[in-house]
């Protein structure tokens, strides 16, 4: 699998907020991990602004971009999801969904001008969420006896990896995540403690 070396991700949500003819649009940038993350988040927001006549949105996730949606939640065809997902595809980020919450000011945009509103929100939205490089990362289990425990604890942390959970019971059970760039290294060093007699069991890249 390829990743752009110039693919970001977002490091957090961040919110940007105006009003237009005395409609108030509400543009909200959150992480997803993909399009069921998308769904659930979209929910949580409807139900948080139940008196909102519109909540448009449009997300794009995955390693390569390769999942995307939007919508425009009732709004004219085009001039919502659209320029909403146009902005946010001209970025070089993934992993993200904006979601635009409309409260109806009595005074009608047009065409034009509901094209412009949602644009504009999603670009003042996305100009305040702070990012970093993707790095691609892969999910690992490792079974261990204890006098080897602490050893390996090292080693993964040296390779940047992040333990998830720890299983004690006879031995000791490791799931964490790692730099896919490290995960061969990794499994050198592990069978060096181990005087070859673990492996660590990998999963599929994280996309």
């Amino acid at each position: 699998m390829i990743y752009p070396d110039s693919m970001l991700i977002p490091r957090g949500p961040a919110a940007f907020e105006f009003t237009v003819k005395k409609s108030r649009f509400i543009a909200l940038a959150e992480p997803v991990d993909g399009p069921e993350s998308a769904r659930t988040l979209l929910a949580e927001t409807r139900q948080a602004h139940p008196d909102a006549a519109h909540v448009v949105h449009a997300f794009i996730t995955g390693s390569g971009r390769e999942h995307q949606g939007l919508s425009d939640d009732g709004e004219p065809a085009g001039t919502a999801g659209k320029p909403v997902w146009e902005i946010l595809k001209g970025r070089e980020i993934t992993n993200l969904m904006v979601l635009v919450v409309r409260y109806f000011g009595g005074t009608k945009l047009g065409t034009g001008g509901l094209v412009k509103a949602y644009g504009d929100a999603a670009r003042g939205v996305l100009d305040l969420v702070k990012t970093e490089q993707l790095i691609p990362k892969r999910r690992f289990h490792l079974s261990l006896s204890y006098p080897v425990y602490e050893g390996a604890v090292m080693k993964i942390r040296e390779h940047q990896g992040e333990i998830l959970s720890e299983d004690f019971g006879t031995g000791v059970v490791l799931t964490g995540i790692l730099p896919e760039s490290e995960s061969e290294d990794l499994s050198r060093d592990i069978r060096d403690l181990t005087a070859g007699r673990t492996e660590i069991e990998w999963e599929d890249p994280l996309s």
